[in-house]
C-alpha cells in the first residue's frame, strides 16, 4: 500500500437536506492499494457518501477526487474508474447471470471474450457456475449479492466500492468475500467498504474511519482506533461502541 498516493480524495462534501445536515464537511483521503472500512451507526451518513462517490446523488458542497479526475466535471473517467457493489443490488432478473454479464460489460465496452473468462471465473469462485443458465429472479438475496460482486469486477476497474457485502452470505461465502477483498488489494486494487459486521472490517482493513452524525469522529489503523479509545487489547466492536457513546454524549452535553 502506497500512502503517498491517495486514489480517492473527499474535499468538504456536504449533504443537506432542508434543515437536516446528513454530512458536515467530509475530508478523507484514500490510498492505492489500500483496503478502507468506512464505519458508523445506521443514519451516520454512511450510505449517503456512498451514494456521492458513486454519482447517484449530488453533493450539497465539495469535491471528490477520483485518481486524477473531478468527479464531477469529468464524472464518465471518473465513474469508469469504480466498480460498485450496493447493499440491495439492483440486477435485472429476467436475465441469467452470463446474460447479466454481458450487458453490463457492454456499458463500459469489454470484449465479450473478456466478459465470457472472468464472468466463468468469478461464478466458478463463488460456487454459482452450475445456476448460470438460471434466471436471477430464483436467486436468494446473498447469491444476487456474489451476482452484482462479480459483475463489478468485469471492467477491471481501479476501485471497488462495497456496501455491505456479507449480508446475506453464508460462512463460506463470506470467507469468500474476505478472499476475494484481499486477491483485489494484492493486485493493486483499492477496496471502499462499509459493513456492520465489525468481525470483518477488523479482519480486513488496513485503516477505517467512523463516521457519526455527519462528522468522521475517529480515524486510523485498528491500533491506532484502540489508542483513540483507550482500549488497547480491544476488539473493534468494543472501540466502535466506546467512540460513538463518547461522541454522543458529548453533542448532548454541548446541546
Amino acid at each position: 500500500m502506497n500512502q503517498s498516493e491517495p486514489i480517492i480524495r473527499f474535499c468538504g462534501i456536504e449533504k443537506r437536506y432542508g434543515a437536516f445536515t446528513a454530512l458536515k464537511s467530509v475530508n478523507l483521503e484514500i490510498f492505492k492499494g489500500e483496503l478502507f472500512g468506512f464505519l458508523g451507526p445506521n443514519g451516520a451518513g454512511k450510505t449517503t457518501l456512498i451514494r456521492i462517490l458513486t454519482g447517484i446523488i449530488q453533493p450539497s458542497g465539495g469535491q471528490i477526487f477520483i485518481g486524477p479526475y473531478d468527479l464531477f466535471s469529468q464524472p464518465d473517467k471518473a465513474k469508469a474508474m469504480l466498480g460498485y457493489v450496493p447493499d440491495r443490488p439492483y440486477l435485472y432478473e429476467k436475465l441469467t447471470p452470463l446474460e447479466y454479464f454481458e450487458f453490463m460489460g457492454g456499458l463500459y465496452n469489454v470484449a465479450l471474450e473478456r466478459i465470457l473468462s472472468k464472468g466463468e471465473e468469478m461464478l466458478r469462485m463463488f460456487d454459482l457456475w452450475d445456476r448460470r443458465n438460471e434466471l436471477i429472479e430464483s436467486f436468494s438475496h446473498g447469491m444476487k449479492q456474489k451476482v452484482a460482486m462479480c459483475a463489478a469486477i468485469l471492467h477491471d476497474p481501479e476501485i471497488f466500492v462495497v456496501d455491505e457485502p456479507t449480508v446475506g452470505l453464508d460462512p463460506r461465502s463470506v470467507k469468500l468475500a474476505k478472499n476475494f477483498f484481499k486477491q483485489l488489494v494484492a493486485n493493486g486494487k483499492t477496496v471502499f467498504l462499509t459493513t456492520h459486521t465489525l468481525s470483518v472490517a477488523q479482519d480486513l482493513c488496513h485503516r477505517l474511519a467512523i463516521i457519526r452524525q455527519g462528522d468522521i469522529v475517529a480515524l486510523g489503523t485498528m491500533n491506532e482506533l484502540q489508542k483513540r479509545a483507550s482500549m488497547s487489547d480491544s476488539n473493534l466492536e468494543d472501540v466502535f461502541l466506546k467512540i460513538t457513546e463518547e461522541e454522543l454524549e458529548q453533542q448532548t452535553n454541548i446541546l
